[in-house]
């Protein structure tokens, strides 16, 4: 399963790219999408590799991003009991697990949003317009990606920058 962030905004981006990015549900900066690994996916995503940061994410990742960021339709927040009901999934780490070894899409999940919003990641970006091969922060980053989703998960801080009681 990859982990697709969009990491620059649409300033200057020409239409065919911005298209791609649409289909893929990336529309602003910090969203994150989570897509099965095939060669559509792939050639979309060489198509707009100048503009996000994709890699493989693992289970632990995945486990903390869907307790702290994954809400359903209309902003809730998803709970334990809820993902009993709506997935079958007893808790977060199995659901996680099933996501991964692609038994489950994210996308067939009933009434949960498929974009995740995150912060912008602890300490920024790399550069934001190279390639991670080259220091930069664009591209495939393969593992790394789990490095940099949780620097983008607070845990305590809501999705409006607020402390959480």
């Amino acid at each position: 399963m990859l982990a697709v962030i969009r990491i620059r905004g649409r300033t200057g981006i020409k239409q065919d790219i911005e298209d791609t990015a649409h289909l893929l549900r990336l529309n602003r900066i910090n969203h994150l999408v989570l897509l099965q690994e095939d060669a559509v996916t792939k050639g979309m995503l060489q198509k707009v590799k100048d503009y996000v940061t994709w890699g493989e994410i693992d289970v632990d990742t995945l486990e903390v991003l869907l307790k702290n960021r994954c809400l359903f339709k209309g902003r809730r927040k998803l709970t334990e009991e809820e993902l009993k009901d709506v997935t079958g999934f007893g808790s977060y780490r199995d659901l996680a697990k099933a996501l991964v070894d692609g038994k489950i899409k994210f996308s067939e999940i009933n009434d949960v949003v498929p974009v995740i919003r995150l912060n912008p990641p602890y300490k920024g970006y790399e550069a934001i317009k190279t390639s991670y091969r080259n220091g930069g922060s664009a591209g495939y980053r393969g593992k790394d990606i789990n490095n940099l989703i949780r620097r983008m998960i607070i845990p305590g801080v809501d999705l409006n920058g607020q402390r959480e009681n």
